[in-house]
């Protein structure tokens, strides 16, 4: 299985010849090289099984931000948390781990405002360099 970028109308894509563990580790790592931390984790598996009594493949979402331009786009619309953290999927795939992080020029675009567009590229090309260096 390759481990290659793709881009979708909503999300960068890559898929892991990893684990499930291994690869939340790689891409953990590789939003803190660009400056993301994650601020929240929600592991979908564990709460469909709690609330529904459903079995799900291993499906974590993690909620990542880049403080310095979470301060910017706040300053620039200040709804633009609607559309904030950055999340970023690690779920079980056939042969692999895939991981998609959203596109937030694509979360962006309600807006209107082509400074906060701006700033979504920035952060749109940040979450790419983050999947590739995981």
């Amino acid at each position: 299985m390759a481990e290659t970028i793709t881009l979708s109308k909503t999300a960068i894509e890559r898929t892991f010849d990893a684990d499930f563990p291994t690869t939340v580790e790689r891409v953990t790592a590789g939003l803190q090289r660009v400056g993301f931390g994650v601020l929240t984790e929600i592991d979908l598996k564990a709460k469909l099984k709690e609330k529904l009594g459903v079995d799900y493949k291993e499906y974590l979402i993690l909620g990542a931000c880049h403080p310095a331009s979470a301060h910017k786009a706040v300053g620039m619309e200040e709804g633009v948390g609607v559309a904030m953290p950055c999340n970023v999927v690690v779920h079980a795939a056939s042969g692999g781990t895939a991981v998609k992080a959203v596109r937030p020029t694509a979360s962006l675009v309600m807006f209107q405002n082509p400074a906060l567009m701006k700033l979504g590229e920035e952060v749109e090309e940040m979450l790419k360099r983050a999947v590739e260096s995981a």
